[in-house]
């Protein structure tokens, strides 16, 4: 049996920060299953906004118009079996990184038909309120359920919760455990 590609989007700019380490245990629990996991940090790349052009779209196209860092993650998109995306909640939703990404993924299909079709996905995210509703990670959330559905890929499962302090996420033992059987998940057949 082939071991799973697991890929790893991290959208918060403090690369040990608390959504970071959650989408590392879900790592963890995915290497426990034998996949191979590779990871990119999204702020230190160079990703423009979608411009609307739609030259992805046309006939014949030749992918996304845009020559930026994406270029070299769409061809890991779509080797991928799987794919972590981590976010803190940054003004009641995802980081502006992540989204940015997620915009960019319209591209896609331009260079593989149905590259979301079946893909599993698994979310990761924290936030500084004490509730996932007041804090604005119910409507990250909702936005990952809403586009994965919609390009009918596979939504895993998604851990989140509270803690502001890098790395203070740690100290909650029941989620750490559920972000890494999340990524065994994630891993199995």
């Amino acid at each position: 049996m082939k071991a799973k590609t697991v890929l790893v989007l991290l959208g918060s700019p403090r690369e040990k920060g608390n959504s970071a380490v959650l989408a590392e245990q879900i790592s963890n629990g995915a290497k426990s299953g034998h996949a191979k996991v590779e990871t990119i940090y999204l702020h230190g790349k160079n990703i423009a906004p979608c411009k609307a052009c739609m030259s992805c779209q046309k006939k014949n196209t030749k992918g996304c118009s845009i020559q930026d860092d994406m270029q070299e993650i769409y061809p890991k998109l779509i080797a991928s079996d799987a794919w972590v995306i981590a976010s803190p909640v940054y003004w009641f939703t995802m980081t502006a990184q992540t989204k940015i990404f997620m915009d960019r993924c319209f591209a896609l299909p331009a260079y593989r038909k149905d590259p979301f079709r079946g893909k599993r996905i698994a979310i990761a995210m924290s936030y500084g309120d004490t509730d996932p509703v007041t804090s604005g990670c119910i409507n990250a959330l909702r936005t990952f359920q809403d586009a994965f559905k919609y390009t009918e890929s596979s939504l895993v499962g998604m851990v989140y919760g509270s803690a502001m302090d890098a790395g203070e996420i740690r100290s909650n033992e029941k989620l750490m455990q559920d972000a890494f059987d999340l990524g065994k998940k994630l891993a199995a057949e």
